[in-house]
């Protein structure tokens, strides 16, 4: 296998081309972009208000240190996280650009067990122990290191 853009396409043998390869997309859709912001209410108010989306009920996630709101669009979502603790990981985001601002963006993929080996195997560095977590929507995730993604926090997502 080889791939390009830091593990976006691959080629893997098929019979349908010429030199038996075949160019396969790894990521999917995109799920969503999520924000990083002081006061959840606030933000949310926001996107119900001003800009008239459909905005959901907050949702403490202890386990990544967030509280999460999904604003639903027609081609995507926004999830805003606030810090949930000092130990969160969006508390320190905030401290550095105090603002807030986009955290990371999230695609979807059919196997995440399946792209977390081809992106290791292209160097690509899988944060955390390397081992699935269930996100927000109850599915596996896995985020990946901003350096080897033009400087963006990815985070891929079960399909």
């Amino acid at each position: 296998m080889i791939g390009r853009a830091g593990g976006v396409l691959w080629r893997r043998p098929t019979k349908p081309d010429m030199d038996g390869w075949q160019e396969t997309t790894m990521i999917g859709r995109l799920n969503h972009v999520a924000i990083a912001v002081r006061d959840i209410a606030k933000a949310a108010n926001v996107y119900r208000q001003t800009l008239g989306a459909e905005v959901s009920d907050p949702v403490a996630q202890p386990e990544h240190g967030v509280t999460t709101v999904f604003i639903t669009l027609p081609n995507t979502k926004i999830e805003l996280l606030e810090p949930l603790g000092e130990a969160s990981p969006i508390a320190k985001f905030l401290d550095r650009n105090p603002d807030g601002g986009i955290h990371h963006v999230c695609y979807e993929v059919d196997d995440i067990r399946a792209a977390r080996d081809r992106l290791k195997a292209q160097g690509a560095r899988v944060l955390g122990d390397g081992e699935a977590k269930i996100g927000a929507h109850g599915k596996p995730v896995l985020f990946l290191h901003p350096k080897d993604f033009c400087g963006t926090l990815v985070e891929i997502e079960q399909a």
